[in-house]
């Protein structure tokens, strides 16, 4: 037979457990305000440590250790901080193409359809291997000839020699016009 007893409720349930608690008595102590530490600038701290260390660190970037016949543009009204990020590697490089063991129509020809190419799939940014020109007999042909078609080129915002471990003043990253820019 089953007993129909009503379900007892949570505070029925703790009244009952807790009948026999009784109440502690006032013991009429104040109890002192705790006494905090000092504030320390930890943030700052840290700050100064990392100006020391930089300030140790000899290379700060890695575009400064090439000299020499480094390429750099930006398009006038342009902002100057695109060239910066450029030059430190900050966009990603999105296609690439080498124009070694070209000669100058050909590599004329081959860069022309590679920027169009860029432009038609939306990239932001490419890099172009044009070589040192250290097999070029007076100036380096290649190196030139991408600067001046680069320049005149109505989309490209900017164009700055890659860091050293992207091809160094051998290649040249260029920011496109227009486009969706990705980032490292």
């Amino acid at each position: 037979m089953e007993s129909k007893k009503k379900p007892r409720t949570d505070r029925e349930l703790f009244r009952e457990a807790m009948s026999d608690v009784r109440p502690l008595k006032p013991d009429n102590r104040h109890a002192a305000p705790v006494k905090r530490p000092a504030p320390t600038p930890t943030q700052r701290r840290r700050d100064e440590a990392r100006v020391l260390e930089e300030l140790l660190d000899p290379v700060t970037d890695p575009a400064d250790l090439e000299t020499g016949e480094e390429l750099l543009f930006l398009r006038e009204g342009s902002p100057p901080r695109l060239l910066r990020r450029l030059r430190r590697g900050y966009f990603s490089i999105e296609d690439s193409i080498d124009l070694h063991h070209m000669d100058q129509q050909t590599a004329r020809t081959v860069l022309a359809h590679f920027l169009t190419g860029a432009l038609r799939r939306g990239l932001g940014c490419v890099r172009i291997v044009h070589g040192k020109g250290l097999r070029s007999r007076d100036l380096p042909v290649l190196k030139l000839l991408t600067g001046r078609m680069l320049r005149k080129h109505p989309a490209v915002v900017a164009y700055a020699s890659c860091r050293p471990a992207d091809g160094g003043t051998g290649a040249v990253a260029v920011l496109l016009n227009g486009q969706r820019r990705g980032t490292r």
